[in-house]
């Protein structure tokens, strides 16, 4: 890192010496973190030194264990549907190995996503001990350092609902917070699939909780720089409208953009201040006051 006197500051505030930082420092950055991922504009409000100190300090926290989760849904959000399965994960990010793995189905009614998902509603009352595999899916979550889930915003959304325990933990999503290698030639926003074939991990089944999870797994195992890449994936982030012509409109496509989606009529998508600065075009603030 280039120590230009704005670094010397930055460093400075945040305490870059790893025998400086006290555990006080790294829980306040924690609840910083946790805080940011209930909102859909984490910097909305943050300064760029405000935010430059927080990338520093994420820079400098041990990341030991992260908790891979996915779940299978018999609709598209909680208003409508419930979560029939939960897959998990705990990875050691250090030795690039898993500590513990579980899955276990949640009785429902009806599946309305049989066909996608291929669990019968009938199977997910069978007698099984799920509330044992809450309690034990609990402990995986206090082991973790953060949660790393594939459209971590799809996941995310079914927890502290119902059966489902309220997750007071940083997420990074391996879909939209990791800027994956560019020699993988990767689509923005790649699939889990597409995601595992890149890296050389054979694709045998989809949408099952714990397969999805594994995928992932194997990624990460497979990953020299994956301590980088999730301190990356847990840098603010707020979402930014490309300002892009319609001739133009293959730049904001390639780089990630979606149209009409979140904001009707614009290319948009949540970026870090890191990212923003790679883009070949100019992107605003969305303004979600008007």
């Amino acid at each position: 890192m280039r120590e230009n006197d704005a670094d010397r500051q930055c460093l400075a505030t945040v305490g870059l010496d790893k025998e400086q930082k006290s555990n006080e420092e790294q829980l306040d950055l924690y609840d910083y973190l946790k805080d940011s991922a209930k909102s859909q504009l984490p910097f909305s409000d943050m300064s760029t030194s405000g935010v430059k100190q927080i990338n520093c300090s994420i820079e400098q926290i041990t990341l030991e264990n992260c908790l891979i989760l996915d779940t299978e849904t018999t609709g598209l959000d909680p208003e409508n549907g419930n979560c029939i399965e939960v897959g998990s994960i705990l990875f050691n990010i250090t030795n690039r190995s898993i500590l513990a793995q579980q899955s276990f189905l949640l009785p429902v009614l009806v599946n309305e996503a049989e066909a996608i998902n291929h669990i019968p509603a009938v199977v997910s009352q069978l007698p099984q001990p799920w509330q044992e595999g809450l309690g034990y899916f609990k402990s995986l979550v206090d082991s973790s350092d953060l949660i790393v889930a594939h459209n971590a915003i799809f996941d995310k959304q079914w927890f502290g609902i119902g059966q489902l325990p309220f997750i007071d933990k940083p997420w990074v999503c391996t879909m939209e917070d990791i800027s994956w290698p560019s020699e993988l030639q990767l689509r923005n926003r790649p699939s889990v699939r597409d995601l595992a074939l890149a890296h050389g991990v054979p694709v045998w089944a989809a949408h099952r909780a714990l397969t999805d999870c594994i995928y992932i797994a194997e990624v990460f195992q497979r990953c020299t720089d994956l301590e980088i890449l999730l301190k990356q994936g847990l840098e603010p982030r707020r979402l930014m409208r490309a300002e892009v012509s319609y001739e133009q409109r293959h730049l904001a496509k390639q780089a990630g953009f979606r149209w009409n989606e979140p904001i009707k009529g614009a290319w948009t998508r949540r970026l870090s201040q890191r990212e923003m600065r790679d883009l070949e075009f100019s992107v605003v603030p969305v303004d979600f006051s008007n």
